[in-house]
Formats: structure tokens, C-alpha cells, sequence
């Protein structure tokens, strides 16, 4: 019954539009009202859940991220974006994909990079000839990318939850994230050769050199973040500092767009972004602790091994199963509530925890994209003044060539486990 209690306030919360952080803690209080629980119990785990030194990067990289993004990096990421693969047929809409890819390296969050890029790359490629459907539902698949291809915000919660290294799961996700993004490209590539999408001419080998040379320090940044972690110098929570105040040197006194006046606004701005961040991860841990005390995690674990223990099976099982959560729930939440139990029944069928991690990482960033609460889908969708519709038709082949790549880093173990190998082992 009172298990009951917990999973309708939630569902019913979902349906409400209720944000998740607060869906969560309602549907944790309901139960423990209903279960005569003292109230103190919700305090005490959400403190034991945020009480985690990794996680003190999350604003650091969030931070890191805001003061470029102020400090003129999307203009210049796009730019060399444009100048390396703008002149190929469906220019813009590689240069899309190639500038979420550099620009992913710095944030570390897909809605981030949403916004930013399309805030840039939508309007321009609608004013260029470009479809605005295509313009938008481009955007939003290649934002993905982001939380795969280090820093991400993602891996660092994962890492907190499981133990892994945060570096290694850093690397882990690089070349998975380089598959996504070149999958992505190509698919834009092919859709534009077909629909016969505009191209720009080519600009010269002086406009490329004058573009890198612009977006240097920018790009700079992702060899600063991942030579402190593989070097072992730094932690990650001291790479997020440095990354932080390199940021803020390069957008004041290198590119000179960030005025001083503006850095208070800035960290304020961050300080909510991350404040939320952590409130759902506390509330999530209240969630989680009830399902653990509800035994969830043994039944799922046992449902699931009582119809097959094929390793392959259960892989597709829980990709299944993940890729449907995604679809309406919050990727953090998501992971906090699930990524232990599901851990579990993957490390008892044989899979790698590092393998695993990645995979469902990728399971919920693709979620992000997918209706009915496809974050990014409604980013880009404001942007362009388009009916999520009409998104959602235009995103497809970009979803199938997603699931093609998801079900190559599902099974093959190597694309996720060789590079941290090489790198720490």
C-alpha cells in the first residue's frame, strides 16, 4: 500500500508537469507519512545524498561553462565549425553537429548546449535556406553529445553512486561520443545530398588558419580539463576550479568580451543552475533509499533473471528499459534512482561496470531528445517557433542512427573500456 502511495504521487506528479526535484520529494513524503516514519529521515538523506566531495565539480563545470559561453566561445567554435566542414553540402548543419561536439568538451550539459548552439545556429541556418524542422531537430540531436564526450555532469554523478573514477569514466565516454557525433554528421549529410540543402564556398585556408586562432583558447580548455585529470595533477573537483578561473581569464583578458561587472551575475546564474542540480540529487536519494528499503532493486533483479539470464538479453532488457524512462524522466533523477539496482543485475549477467556506465548514460541522453519530455526538444523548439510536432517528425532518422550507435557501445565492450585502459591501467 504504501508503496503504492509512493509510486502514484510520483507517476501523478510526472502527468502534472510538476518539476521532477519536487515530484520526487513529494512522492518520498507521501510515503513516509503513510508509513509513519519520522520526518527527520528526509533531511538525513538528502544530506547523505549531496554529501559527496566528487560532486562539489558540478558547479565548478557549470560555472566553467557559463563564463565561456559570456565570454564569446559559441561565436568561435562555430565559426571554426563552419570553416572546417561549412563548405560541404548541408554546410551548417555539420557545422552544427562539429561545433556541439567542441562545445560539448566545455559544458558538460546537453540543455547547455541547446540553447547556446541553437541560440546561434538556428536562426542562421533558417535565414540560410535551411528547413526550420531540420534546423531545430539537428540542434537538439547533436546536443547529446555533450554529457558523452568529456567533462560531463552525467559521468561525474554516476561515478559518485558507483565508486568508478570519474577520470576513467570521463574517457570512458570519449569515443563513444565521437561515434554519436560522427553518425550524426553523416546522417545530416546524407538528409542534406537528398532534400538538396544549400552550400557555402569554400573560405580558404587563411579563414580556417584565422577561425582555430580565434577558438584556440576555447578549444584549450578540454586539453586543460582532460591533461589535469589523465596527469593525475588534479582531482575533479580541482579541474572544475581551474577550468573555472581559465575561463574567466580567457573571456575577460584574451577574448575581452566577458566585463568584469558581468562575472557577480554570472556565479549567481551558475549558483541556481547547480543548486537545482543538487536538490534533485538530494531528493532523488530520499526516493532511492525507499525503493532499496522496498526491496525494488532484489525484485527488478529477479524479474528480470527469472525470464533469462543471457548476458546479451538482459543488455538489451535494460537498454529497453531505459531508453522508456528517458522518455519521461529527468536524466540525473533517472540515474540516481536507477543506476545502482540496474548496476547490479548487469555485473550479475557479467557486464563491465564501466561498460554499463556509458551505455546508460547514452540510454538517457537519447531519452532527452524523445517525447514526450524531451528536454532539448523544447529548447530547440522555442528557438525556432516551431510546434513540437513537427520537431519530432524532422528528429527521427536522427534517433535511428542514435539507437544504431547505443546497440554498438552495448555490445561492444571495447569502445568504452579500451581508452580508460590504456590511459590509467
Amino acid at each position: 500500500m504504501n508503496l503504492a502511495i509512493l509510486l502514484g504521487v510520483f507517476v501523478g506528479g510526472l502527468i502534472a508537469g510538476i518539476p521532477v526535484a519536487v515530484t520526487l520529494g513529494l512522492a518520498s513524503l507521501a510515503y513516509i507519512l503513510a508509513a509513519g516514519l519520522p520526518l527527520v529521515v528526509i533531511p538525513q538523506k538528502m544530506y547523505a545524498g549531496m554529501d559527496v566531495f566528487v560532486l562539489l565539480s558540478i558547479p565548478g563545470f557549470i560555472l566553467a561553462g557559463n563564463l565561456m559561453n559570456r565570454g564569446g566561445i559559441t561565436e568561435r567554435i562555430i565559426r571554426f565549425a563552419n570553416a572546417v566542414v561549412g563548405w560541404l553540402r548541408g554546410g551548417l548543419g555539420l557545422s552544427n553537429v562539429a561545433a556541439s561536439m567542441l562545445f560539448g568538451g566545455i559544458s558538460g550539459t546537453a540543455v547547455a548546449d541547446a540553447a547556446s548552439i541553437g541560440g546561434v545556429m538556428i536562426p542562421g541556418m533558417k535565414k540560410a535556406g535551411y528547413p526550420a524542422d531540420f534546423s531545430a531537430a539537428v540542434t537538439a540531436a547533436s546536443s547529446t553529445v555533450g554529457p558523452i564526450i568529456p567533462p560531463s555532469v552525467p559521468m561525474i554523478i554516476v561515478g559518485s553512486l558507483s565508486g568508478i573514477s570519474v577520470g576513467r569514466m570521463f574517457m570512458a565516454g570519449a569515443i563513444p561520443g565521437v561515434l554519436l557525433g560522427v553518425a550524426m554528421m553523416v546522417t545530416t549529410y546524407i538528409i542534406a545530398v537528398r532534400r538538396d540543402f544549400p552550400r557555402q564556398p569554400w573560405q580558404g585556408v587563411g579563414e580556417l588558419g584565422r577561425a582555430f586562432l580565434g577558438a584556440f583558447w576555447a578549444l584549450f580548455m578540454t586539453a586543460l580539463i582532460v591533461g589535469g585529470l589523465l596527469s593525475g595533477m588534479m582531482t575533479p573537483t580541482e579541474t572544475a576550479i581551474v577550468a573555472s578561473f581559465y575561463a574567466f581569464i580567457v573571456g575577460s583578458f584574451v577574448y575581452r568580451e566577458l566585463p568584469v561587472r558581468q562575472v557577480p551575475s554570472v556565479v549567481i546564474d551558475s549558483a541556481v543552475t547547480s543548486a537545482a542540480i543538487l536538490a534533485l540529487v538530494g531528493f532523488a536519494n530520499v526516493f532511492g533509499w525507499i525503493l532499496v528499503s522496498e526491496r525494488i532493486p532484489q525484485t527488478i533483479a529477479q524479474a528480470v533473471l527469472s525470464v533469462t539470464d543471457n548476458k546479451y538479453v538482459v543488455i538489451l532488457l535494460i537498454n529497453i528499459f531505459l531508453l522508456f524512462i528517458g522518455m519521461f524522466m529527468e536524466t540525473i533523477a533517472a540515474l540516481i534512482v536507477l543506476f545502482v539496482p540496474l548496476l547490479a543485475l548487469a555485473q550479475s549477467v557479467g557486464v563491465d561496470p564501466l561498460h554499463f556506465a556509458v551505455f546508460a548514460v547514452l540510454n538517457l541522453m537519447i531519452g532527452l531528445t524523445t517525447p514526450p519530455v524531451g528536454v532539448c526538444l523544447f529548447v530547440c523548439a522555442n528557438i525556432a517557433r516551431l510546434p513540437l510536432a513537427s520537431i519530432v517528425r524532422a528528429i527521427l532518422p536522427f534517433l535511428l542512427t542514435n539507437l544504431v550507435i547505443l546497440l554498438m557501445v552495448a555490445y561492444i565492450p571495447a569502445l568504452s573500456t579500451w581508452l580508460p585502459s590504456m590511459l590509467f591501467d
